[in-house]
């Protein structure tokens, strides 16, 4: 990412405060002091005013926020509190913004209890997540590229794919194509599930052998550059009977729907109901149990949420996922997802899998 673009997401929030009465922002969340700077260590907070800039860190990152980062770096040499409070005493600051669900209960407990009289910290909530919400191109050009190594993982990994094979074993396989192929890591636990065990909509892999004649559910996601991919596949091993068939012919109907009614301005709950009534169609909507997607980049979970009840509305360039699934006890699951970036006019589908139930 070019520095300008950290200069110029900062300088967005820096005119922002005063509209908020805000002397000041303190960043503590590693994505969005990730968004806000390029910083990528696990230990920072950035103090932003109307005029500056300042990351603190310890002496672990002096190298690195060097190289990472154009905003002024300051270096404790103890508890990052404690500098923080000398700059806000510097700086005259009184009204402190913080993230209240982003931010460790003891780190806001030890910064009031050294806040000079007159200064207080103020909640602040969603503000960055908003702005992360829109994606700049070079955002949406890393989410395609994590896309297309996870995607790649996949292919490279089901022909190895065999009745027997433990459900541990082939999450191993497709984690370790990812890191071959570029990843620095799966954006979440790989999920492989078969049989059965296919109706947990998030089941962990266990030393349970895929069987014949059950479906397997493979989701599964790379962070590459620092952006989330996400994307849900199904095999069966053996041949699928009519029920598997017309389950799946469901869920891919519903999933179609879903993404063909993505577009900007759109309602959020609107994309969710446009799945729900294809699956109604089949009797199938009640086995829907989760919302039709979510918003990825920094996060593989960020907004916007795709679900019944979610009131936001969808713009150009943000990255969310289609996956309407349906779960039945005794018999299995079946999810089909995909990665798309929201445009004007629709949608752009940026997972190049196909949507084929894969036979082993």
């Amino acid at each position: 990412m070019a520095a300008d673009e950290f200069q110029a997401r900062r300088q967005t929030v820096a005119s922002g405060l005063a509209e908020r009465k805000l002397d000041a922002l303190l960043v503590a969340f590693s994505p969005n002091l990730r968004y806000l700077t390029g910083f990528t260590g696990s230990n920072g907070n950035l103090l932003l005013t109307p005029d500056r800039a300042i990351l603190f860190t310890d002496p672990r990152y002096q190298i690195q926020s060097g190289q990472e980062t154009t905003s002024q770096v300051k270096i404790a040499k103890g508890p990052l509190v404690i500098d923080i409070i000398t700059a806000i005493k510097r700086l005259r600051l009184r009204r402190i913004g913080y993230e209240p669900p982003r931010m460790a209960c003891d780190l806001l407990q030890s910064l009031e209890a050294r806040l000079p009289m007159k200064a207080a910290m103020t909640p602040v909530t969603g503000w960055i997540e908003q702005l992360r919400a829109i994606k700049s191109a070079a955002e949406l050009e890393r989410i395609r590229r994590s896309v297309e190594t996870n995607s790649c993982a996949f292919e490279q990994t089901v022909p190895k794919v065999r009745a027997g094979m433990k459900e541990q074993d082939l999450a191993a396989e497709l984690e370790y194509s990812m890191r071959r192929l570029g990843a620095e890591k799966p954006s979440f636990e790989t999920i492989v599930a078969g049989g059965p065990r296919s109706a947990l909509p998030h089941a962990q892999p266990t030393a349970a052998p895929l069987t014949d004649g059950g479906l397997v559910v493979v989701d599964m996601g790379t962070f590459q550059e620092g952006y989330a991919s996400d994307m849900t596949r199904m095999l069966f091993v053996g041949a699928p009977g009519a029920k598997v068939k017309r389950t799946y012919r469901a869920v891919l109907e519903a999933q179609l729907a879903a993404i063909d009614a993505v577009r900007a301005g759109v309602s959020t709950a609107h994309v969710d109901r446009q799945a729900r009534r294809v699956l109604k169609g089949y009797g199938l909507d009640q086995a829907f149990v989760h919302s039709t997607g979510h918003g990825l980049g920094l996060e593989i979970h960020e907004p916007p949420r795709l679900g019944k009840r979610d009131k936001g509305r969808l713009a150009a360039g943000m990255a969310v996922t289609i996956e309407p699934g349906v779960y039945l006890e005794g018999f299995g699951g079946i999810r089909i997802e995909d990665t798309v970036e929201v445009t004007e006019s629709g949608c752009r589908i940026l997972t190049p899998t196909s949507k084929d139930l894969r036979i082993i």
